[in-house]
């Protein structure tokens, strides 16, 4: 049976939505953010009392919210993104695109601040995959060099520095809002998914 469309966007949207409504209606945000969110210096022996494993908070991080505001942002840029990435190269590849985001944004913040303690929260830096594939895949390359590959290579970076650009500008409108930003993360996920899109399309019309 040919599986329905958005199956994966929309049952990622489901399952994120169920667990942060849990948390926040019981009043657990501040723990959960300690023991499920990912926090850099975890690698590096800092020690949180009856946290996850860290490997795993990559991921659990994702299911987690500061606030309903948050969240249902995060909720919208899912559906929207992650329908048309799943419409062009199916559920499993646009799961696989969404983990490993996941998995970049966190090496990202880690990355920045190895030894930073505050937990990373929001499933914004698995998205932030998404929205990189999504740009290619949407996204028209200029004609500069007359070589197709080499435009496409043009057209990322300049993907790459608009979302940078963006994520600075909304990271230092943020500061001033006394608001914390997971600006690194965000545009490690936005790479990932740029390096993804090529390989997945490939792999999803291996047989074409």
């Amino acid at each position: 049976m040919k599986p329905r469309a958005g199956i994966a966007t929309l049952s990622l949207a489901a399952v994120t939505a169920a667990v942060s409504l849990a948390v926040m209606v019981a009043g657990l945000d501040v723990e959960a953010a300690a023991r499920a969110g990912f926090i850099p210096a975890r690698f590096g022996g800092f020690e949180v009392a009856g946290a996850i494993p860290a490997l795993l908070t990559p991921f659990s991080a994702t299911l987690l919210h500061g606030g309903m505001l948050h969240l249902v942002v995060n909720l919208v840029m899912l559906v929207f993104v992650g329908l048309q990435v799943e419409r062009v190269l199916g559920a499993r590849e646009t799961l696989f695109v969404y983990v490993v985001g996941a998995v970049a944004a966190a090496l990202a913040q880690w990355g920045w601040d190895p030894s930073g303690t505050n937990p990373m929260i929001g499933a914004s830096g698995a998205i932030s995959g998404l929205f990189g594939t999504y740009a290619l895949l949407f996204g028209e390359p200029k004609r500069v060099t007359g070589k197709r590959g080499l435009d496409r290579s043009i057209h990322a970076a300049w993907l790459l520095v608009a979302w940078v650009a963006i994520q600075w500008m909304s990271a230092q409108l943020a500061g001033e809002e006394g608001l914390m930003l997971a600006t690194p993360a965000h545009i490690g996920g936005f790479i990932a998914g740029l390096l993804l899109e090529r390989p997945m399309l490939l792999w999803k019309y291996r047989k074409a």
